[in-house]
């Protein structure tokens, strides 16, 4: 089924290893962005995932699409254009020292998008689902109309819409979240957050939690999601729950809403984590794939919390596991025994 996902997609640094950005004589390059992991865990999954963005004309930017083909994402809507592509520098954090990110993506090529860039209903032709998150219009210029136009032709089309809140408090403020999102936010079916999203962008927070303490209520999360049902029309509301006991030790967990019951995943005690940045975009990829094949809820939730549960063993953005490994884990295998 055909599945499309618009943002930007970096190039992420990183020190080998733990070393800290101080230390580092070189730094590994590779591939992210939150919609384009969503579009390659689909892709691997065997949907047809297509990935819009904008992209520089040069050989960094065909590198971006490179990485992109490489896993069977399709690139027909990337447009290509602008003179540079976003970085991030990621410096891994580990037992009490918390991971690090530095934003390098002012005057991106996405960044400097035009109105006219992106021809909708011919990239709408035949698709299934559309996918956004909060990053994209935080990066500014003109992607908040673009992202608006993208929400209202999708819809038009009948094309489901899910959205990541993803905020990230180093692109905009609070109040410059709140007010952008409940506008895009008309258009979605499907919201996705974290522990925190629904606070950071619409005040709406769980009584009895303390994030940066390690401390989760998770029947607080029964109220987040109803919250955010009711106040934003939305048809179905997921969330993550990550308790972080430190950066190498977290608990992962899900709960799904779908309008009239809430349903719990299974928590997995995620003792040593080897990279846990793009395990909330893994969980919306299978959420999507789950949803757009016809499991029930809880199947759908169990999927996508054991897919992101094995997102943490993983170097880089990209989740790089099967649906069958995926299956085995959300069916009680974890033990991580050789197989043979």
């Amino acid at each position: 089924m055909k599945v499309v996902t618009f943002g930007e997609i970096m190039l992420r640094l990183q020190p080998e290893g733990y070393y800290r950005f101080v230390q580092a004589d070189s730094f590994s390059a590779t591939y992210s962005g939150a919609e384009a992991n969503v579009a390659i865990s689909l892709a691997n999954y065997g949907d047809d995932a297509f990935f819009v963005t904008k992209l520089p004309p040069h050989e960094i930017g065909q590198c971006a699409i490179n990485a992109l083909r490489k896993y069977g994402v399709h690139t027909d809507f990337i447009k290509r254009g602008g003179k540079r592509i976003g970085i991030y520098y990621n410096e891994k954090g580990a037992s009490q020292r918390s991971s690090k990110c530095i934003y390098d993506r002012a005057y991106s090529a996405i960044a400097e998008a035009s109105l006219d860039d992106f021809d909708w209903n011919t990239i709408f032709k035949d698709c299934k689902w559309f996918h956004i998150t909060g990053i994209t219009p935080a990066i500014g210029g003109n992607l908040p109309q673009i992202c608006m136009q993208a929400c209202e032709c999708a819809k038009k089309m009948g094309v489901t819409i899910s959205c990541d809140l993803n905020y990230r408090s180093k692109l905009w403020t609070k109040e410059q979240a709140q007010k952008t999102m409940k506008d895009i936010c008309k258009y979605v079916d499907l919201c996705v957050a974290n522990e925190e999203d629904a606070k950071d962008v619409f005040g709406i927070e769980a009584i009895g939690s303390d994030v940066e303490g390690g401390v989760l209520n998770k029947d607080g999360y029964v109220s987040v999601a109803r919250q955010l049902a009711e106040q934003l029309n939305f048809k179905q509301v997921a969330i993550t729950l990550r308790t972080s006991i430190n950066a190498s030790h977290n608990k992962w967990a899900g709960l799904f809403y779908d309008g009239s019951n809430f349903y719990y995943s299974r928590e997995y005690d995620i003792a040593s984590i080897v990279d846990r940045i793009g395990s909330g975009d893994s969980f919306t990829a299978s959420l999507i794939h789950s949803l757009l094949h016809g499991k029930d809820a809880q199947s759908a939730l169990d999927f996508a919390v054991a897919a992101s549960c094995l997102k943490h063993s993983i170097e880089g953005d990209f989740n790089m596991v099967s649906e069958e490994e995926v299956e085995r884990l959300a069916s009680g295998t974890g033990s991580g025994r050789i197989l043979r």
